[in-house]
């Protein structure tokens, strides 16, 4: 951790894909390939023996006290009473409460962070964290050691996380990954215009469309889970009985 003069004007990502100026790159990028493969390495080795777990997302920017906070930690503690560890971008407003509320019903609370411009330390209810140089490390983790997405209100960050997810299930890179929003009238536009325009106008199928659950009710996101999560136990059971 550095704060202070001593926090850099840029950050490894931007290092990373900026190819302006010298070609330092040319000889930096190999050795930039085994930091990338220490991350996946300590990445793996920190959550490899986590339990079934259900990625939060949702903004930073949510003050506590407003009524998308005190759903973040609703949901945290009722994921927790079902059997989930919690993982969220371990920072502060829906991220925080989700963790909050994994955190005080005794649940596992993960904070899988990411080097930023600006400051942004990990919040005080994560009992394991890691932080991240790289986006796409980071989204590796989130994907693999989950088992569906609960996404609250959020910016561009987490309309990234949303959008990336529905794209791995509709190309079946993941499967039986449910993917639930959390607020009916936040989301409401944004629904509105995924199957009035983008259905209508063939650039998705109407079943990509279902692939998105909006719900304003935290028992029946963690229900969606639930179930997702025993049919695809059903399923890989029957796979391993099969010749």
């Amino acid at each position: 951790m550095v704060r202070g003069d001593l926090v850099s004007d840029s950050t490894y990502d931007q290092r990373l894909l900026d190819r302006r100026g010298p070609a330092d790159w040319l000889h930096m990028d190999p050795w930039r390939v085994m930091r990338i493969q220490a991350e996946f390495v300590e990445g793996f080795g920190q959550l490899a023996e986590l339990p079934q777990a259900v990625t939060v997302f949702g903004s930073a920017r949510t003050p506590a006290g407003t009524p998308e906070y005190e759903m973040g930690i609703e949901l945290g503690k009722r994921l927790s009473e079902a059997g989930y560890a919690v993982i969220t971008g371990g920072g502060p407003g829906c991220m925080e409460a989700a963790n909050r509320g994994a955190a005080e019903s005794g649940g596992v609370s993960v904070g899988l962070g990411i080097e930023l411009p600006f400051e942004q330390s990990m919040n005080e209810y994560v009992d394991l964290g890691i932080e991240f140089r790289y986006f796409f490390v980071r989204k590796t983790m989130f994907v693999k050691y989950s088992c569906g997405f609960i996404t609250l209100p959020g910016g561009f960050g987490t309309l990234d996380e949303l959008f990336e997810a529905l794209t791995l299930v509709q190309t079946g890179k993941v499967t039986s990954f449910p993917v639930v929003l959390m607020g009916t009238e936040f989301w409401g536009d944004l629904i509105g215009w995924i199957r009035n325009t983008l259905v209508r106008t063939g650039k998705i199928s109407a079943r990509d469309a279902d692939l998105i659950h909006v719900t304003d009710d935290v028992d029946e996101a963690v229900r969606i889970i639930v179930e997702a999560d025993r049919t695809r136990g059903g399923r890989v059971r029957d796979e391993r009985r099969s010749p």
